[in-house]
């Protein structure tokens, strides 16, 4: 096992960088999931990105499959599993959804499942939600694909009182909380909300909405004019941009100099966050993962 490098974590840097779980790679065993967490923290990482994904269809027979989506063959460990072994084994990092699938899941049980988290880690969740474009697992979740969009809103709109309001009395389309809340109440009131998005309309539902956008815009020329695009959404909506977060993904493809590129373009782009994805750049085994890294934490501008 490569060993463990100590390096303080600066919390007034520019940019906060993390490092996303690389759930297809790293296996279940939970020495080698704990070692990758441990080595991020240790390595000045400010938080760890997990996705969502509860169950994988097998594609054959699906003509209209995403090209290159996520099958049956592709593991993910449930993140409010993984986050509640991870919060125990670490003390700083931020334990970051990016994000759930919100509409297949019931709102209140994710509710009370992020205010749970948020108490045991001491605060250290930031709740990322999305639409998601799998048809398969709405319906093996016994939820309705179709409304979920408009759905979504509302689901933001009950978290929010649930996270911060002892006692919630609501009455919405889809949800009824009859005078019930919470208990505990989350360390943080609210838990801080991003959201994933990349169609427009779902774009311009985040600048609405949400604190901060889990984004896959590129460092460049097209990447900042949706980056401005967005903004521009969010002064439309009446919220200052400066308040609103904005998260860039780094792959650990091509050269350690590449990687650096990237960041520093991530970086005068305006991004307040960004996160290093070594997951799909064909490294052998965890130690490769922890290298790069490690690498990353030498070479890029951002720490």
């Amino acid at each position: 096992m490569t060993a463990m490098l100590q390096v303080h974590v600066c919390h007034d840097a520019a940019v906060r960088v993390g490092v996303v779980f690389p759930h297809q790679e790293i296996g279940s065993d939970s020495a080698r999931i704990i070692a990758f967490a441990q080595a991020a923290e240790d390595l000045g990482y400010a938080h760890l990105v997990a996705y969502d994904h509860v169950i994988g269809a097998e594609p054959s027979g699906r003509p209209a499959w995403w090209k290159g989506a996520y099958t049956h063959r592709d593991p993910f460990h449930e993140p409010f599993v993984l986050f509640g072994l991870l919060a125990a084994v670490t003390k700083k990092l931020e334990l970051a959804f990016g994000i759930v699938i919100l509409p297949q899941r019931q709102t209140v049980l994710v509710a009370k499942q992020a205010a749970t988290l948020d108490v045991l880690s001491s605060g250290r969740v930031r709740f990322g939600a999305g639409i998601g474009w799998n048809h398969v697992e709405y319906e093996a979740l016994g939820m309705e694909w179709r409304d979920r969009a408009r759905r979504v809103e509302e689901q933001i709109e009950v978290l929010r009182l649930l996270w911060t309001t002892e006692v919630v009395d609501y009455t919405g389309r889809w949800h009824r909380i009859d005078r019930a809340g919470l208990n505990p109440l989350p360390v943080q009131r609210p838990i801080p909300l991003w959201m994933g998005a990349d169609e427009e309309v779902a774009v311009k539902r985040v600048a609405r909405l949400a604190d901060g956008w889990f984004s896959h815009l590129a460092p460049n020329d097209e990447g900042r004019a949706a980056l401005e695009r967005f903004r521009g959404y969010v002064r439309d909506a009446g919220r200052d941009p400066g308040t609103v977060g904005v998260e860039g993904r780094v792959a650990a493809t091509g050269t350690p100099d590449d990687w650096a590129r990237r960041a520093s373009a991530f970086r005068d782009m305006g991004m307040t966050h960004l996160e290093l994805r070594t997951a799909g750049s064909k490294l052998p085994d965890l130690d490769a993962h922890i290298e790069a890294m490690r690498r990353f934490r030498e070479v890029a501008p951002v720490f």
